[in-house]
């Protein structure tokens, strides 16, 4: 496709270009809701189980898994298949709750005379991460069609041949219920920066799930939009802890995926009484502790000169991060995660920050307090508003931690990086997509859902007028500092 320059002066050729495609799709969106706009809450359910069937069957889902691992050579395709069946299936769940109503009359308070009414948001841009090519486009999708909403995804370039075969999924379900297909699109390869930029322009909301860069982009787009905020979780044991449960529900949560979630383990604080017997239970659960000399080849293995990270040890195999950082003992060539004991927080000590790697760094602390301080360093540092998680069985510390700490999320002896998002064990929504709230400077302090997805009218009728007295009000008020 070409455009003359004369058609858009400020703009280049590759973003007058993005223009057009992008309005051709936006087109075509609007039409497929305007098919839809009638549709019952049972009909808009239906939408949402045929996008789940697109990736839960057994199949698809293996076959999306080798695509992302090949394409984007991030995580492994055994894990894969495992978030693509577990996300999509336990949001269907939370999808078909009878109470999450997104159609139609959703609310009536006759008491305070107000009907609430659902109605769609718009087209929704949705920019989808590398980390998870397949499990977040079709999570937030079944979200937007629950509201009866078009979606259009934004792929990572290396994501965007597990889009494209979603895609052609999730438009054999549609074709099954009569729906449009066009309810569903995402952006043409070759995936660029200018069309990307473009949709979230065009589109009626934006949710981005992804880099700092995709999240930025989003927030300042212009556009209404619900965005994700960076992951560094910070996890403390304390002295209570039952630690055989810690060091297992630490190892799953580092492992999975490679640790390509937002919501893996990136940090220990381990109380000194502790320590080493935590410790030891972490090697049996396959930790290898590195030494001082091995913690230098591992960060040269992780980050450049200018610290920026090295994609060769970016959610990859053990074996490969051993192998990057030349590692020569054997039990560090066969660990299933590496250990980094560390003392430092900030940008000269980068094991403090996000990893997206089988790399977890340890703390030593005296006592809870000094946790709590700690973790709220490294939560400053990367991470605020995000998540941390606490081993423990005292009650008195669990009501501390979660006062004192700026997290939307606080798992307690939990999996972490299963638990954010939604666990079946614990009463949050399942998601891919988690917001921090004004501590990370997001918009949305909760688990992105299909609420998220839908705007309501709020009919309001007469009722009795209720004024109540001015003693009411103020009575204690001017018990305690007086009228005068």
């Amino acid at each position: 496709m070409s455009i003359s320059t004369s058609t858009s002066t400020n703009l280049s050729t590759a973003e007058a270009e993005a223009r057009l495609v992008v309005e051709e799709l936006i087109i075509k969106a609007r039409k497929a809701m305007e098919e839809i706009k009638d549709y019952s809450q049972e009909q808009a359910n239906t939408l949402v189980q045929a996008v789940a069937w697109a990736i839960y069957q057994q199949d698809h889902a293996e076959e999306l898994a080798e695509i992302a691992v090949r394409d984007t050579g991030l995580g492994n395709v055994k894990d894969k298949v495992t978030k693509n069946k577990r996300k999509t299936f336990g949001t269907l769940r939370d999808l078909l709750d009878p109470e999450a109503k997104s159609v139609g009359i959703i609310k009536v308070d006759e008491a305070k005379g107000i009907t609430e009414i659902a109605k769609p948001v718009g087209v929704v841009a949705a920019v989808a991460p590398s980390t998870n090519p397949g499990a977040t486009p079709a999570n937030v999708t079944m979200m937007g069609l629950k509201g009866r909403n078009a979606v259009i995804i934004a792929p990572s370039p290396k994501g965007a041949s597990t889009t494209v075969k979603l895609l052609q999924y999730i438009h054999a379900e549609l074709a099954r219920v009569g729906a449009p297909s066009d309810l569903v699109q995402s952006l043409p390869m070759p995936v660029s920066k200018e069309l990307t930029n473009e949709l979230m322009k065009q589109a009626d909301m934006v949710t981005v799930t992804g880099s700092a860069n995709n999240v930025r982009a989003g927030q300042t787009c212009g556009t209404p939009n619900a965005c994700v905020s960076a992951g560094n979780v910070v996890t403390i044991v304390d002295a209570s802890a039952n630690l055989q449960d810690a060091a297992h529900k630490i190892m799953l949560s580092k492992t999975f995926d490679n640790a390509t979630s937002c919501s893996s383990d990136n940090s220990l604080v381990i109380e000194a009484s502790i320590y080493e017997q935590m410790i030891e239970a972490l090697q049996k659960e396959g930790g290898y502790m590195c030494t001082a000399t091995e913690k230098e080849q591992l960060q040269k293995a992780m980050w450049d000169e200018k610290g920026k990270r090295k994609g060769g040890t970016t959610a990859k195999d053990a074996d490969v991060m051993a192998k990057e950082a030349g590692f020569t003992n054997p039990a560090a060539q066969q660990a299933a995660f590496f250990m980094v004991e560390e003392s430092g927080v900030g940008k000269g000590y980068p094991f403090s920050g996000e990893k997206l790697s089988l790399a977890l760094t340890v703390y030593k602390v005296q006592n809870f307090e000094e946790a709590l301080d700690l973790t709220k360093r490294i939560l400053n540092f990367v991470g605020r508003g995000h998540s941390c998680g606490l081993h423990t069985t005292n009650e008195e510390h669990i009501q501390r931690i979660g006062f004192a700490m700026e997290v939307c999320r606080l798992l307690i002896n939990q999996v972490q990086c299963f638990g954010n998002g939604g666990s079946f064990d614990n009463g949050l929504n399942f998601t891919l997509s988690m917001g921090g709230g004004t501590w990370a400077g997001n918009n949305i302090k909760e688990n992105l859902s299909y609420r998220h997805f839908i705007q309501t009218t709020k009919v309001s009728r007469l009722i009795p007028e209720v004024i109540p007295k001015e003693d009411e009000l103020f009575g204690s008020y001017w018990a305690k500092y007086g009228r005068n």
